[in-house]
């Protein structure tokens, strides 16, 4: 499988086809193919969990909902340091 593919299994739904989750890849010649982030999928993991605790709260969603801030907040940062040293974007580290 390629590295910017994913295939997420039905929950107990054996049998139907796996959705795929396909993440943008940055090609070496600065061209892309369209997908997705994985800052895209904190969000949407951050928004459902946000609904499940509000009508099934405990502390391990709380737990997991500080988890999912402190890692957008991480690859906020890492994206702003990126575009500072003019390498976002781009092949480089």
């Amino acid at each position: 499988m390629e590295n910017n593919k994913y295939t997420l299994e039905n929950f107990q739904q054996e049998g139907l086809p796996a959705q795929e989750i396909t993440f943008y890849k940055l090609n070496p010649d600065g061209s892309y193919e369209n997908g997705t982030t994985l800052e895209e999928m904190l969000r949407v993991s951050f928004e459902r969990l946000t609904d499940l605790n509000s009508r099934f709260p405990c502390l391990e969603n709380e737990d997991a909902l500080k988890g999912i801030a402190v890692a957008r907040e991480r690859l906020e940062a890492r994206t702003k340091d990126r575009v500072a040293r003019g390498v976002e974007g781009k092949h480089e580290v």
